[in-house]
């Protein structure tokens, strides 16, 4: 009986660490992060997904290094993500996008982001005149060596042009850019 406690301890503590490292690896790539704003994306009352900006200081640009992170309350397919994703990123560009960077972006996003449950974290750290990481659960998916790419990515949420203009605001902690 006693080992059977012992062990079942053992395996609650494992669980508990994985649980809180679960996303580490997103964040822990920007030195002092911390949680710069944080809220839901809902529509027609249905909310989709909670997300946290993370940045080593402020005011978060794109200038400076900073991790978006979304964990979804419903479940998604990837190609689900990747639509949505690449019908905002044509909405907010200045212009229509070549065909030949429309691929290579949603190939890029293809592999970055998967299906998700209720649950599932995805994370992406914009890394100024680099790209993007992208991570699942804690997990690195993808990583995109584009510097356009990176910015039309994250835009989707950080342009004053989103759709998500409240959820903006509250991740920018109420500073308006």
């Amino acid at each position: 009986m006693r080992n059977g406690v012992a062990t079942l301890s053992g395996w609650c503590a494992a669980a508990l660490l994985l649980a809180v490292d679960a996303n580490a690896g997103c964040s822990d790539e920007l030195a002092n992060a911390h949680v710069m704003g944080a809220g839901d994306y809902c529509v027609l009352g249905i909310c989709l997904y909670d997300a946290r900006l993370f940045a080593g200081g402020s005011p978060v640009g794109f200038d400076a290094p900073f991790a978006l992170e979304l964990t979804y309350r419903h479940g998604f397919s990837g190609r689900q993500l990747v639509r949505a994703g690449m019908h905002e990123i044509d909405r907010l560009a200045v212009e229509p996008l070549p065909d030949d960077v429309h691929a290579a972006w949603l190939a890029d996003m293809t592999r970055a982001l998967g299906d998700v449950e209720p649950g599932d974290t995805l994370c992406g750290v914009y890394l100024p005149a680099y790209g993007a990481r992208f991570y699942k659960n804690g997990q690195r998916t993808e990583e995109i060596a584009d510097p356009a790419f990176a910015r039309a990515f994250f835009s989707i949420w950080l342009d004053p042009r989103t759709r998500a203009a409240a959820l903006r605001g509250k991740l920018l902690g109420g500073v308006q850019q």
